[in-house]
């Protein structure tokens, strides 16, 4: 059974940080890309960021890019998304993706503001 676990959201003033944890099972996890998506309220849920299966190659989304950093342990089947410099606009439930299979995690939320 697959099962992706997102945790580590919460309430964060802007300019702080968070990082995102996604705990995988139930598929070999060194075999697949792994992504991040988050949607906002009255938004259509949008790209974050992406890592390899080796985690040497990431992406981002251009409204991000500097402020997020993904990254992956292999040996722990975790992906995670370190988030710094949060603004208000960051404000959303994040989700975990394997891409390639259409799995995803149920969310956390992460609410930036003073």
């Amino acid at each position: 059974q697959v099962q992706l676990v997102e945790s580590g959201g919460g309430l964060v003033q802007p300019g702080g940080s968070l990082r995102l944890s996604c705990a995988a099972s139930g598929f070999t996890f060194i075999s697949y890309t792994m992504s991040w998506y988050r949607q906002a309220p009255g938004k259509e849920r949008e790209f974050v960021a992406r890592i390899n299966t080796s985690g040497g190659i990431t992406n981002y989304a251009d409204s991000v890019r500097g402020r997020f950093t993904i990254s992956r342990d292999n040996a722990k089947n975790m992906v995670y998304l370190q988030m710094n410099s949060l603004k208000p606009e960051d404000t959303a439930v994040y989700y975990c993706n394997v891409p390639t299979r259409g799995y995803w995690g149920q969310g956390t939320q992460v609410t930036v503001s003073s």
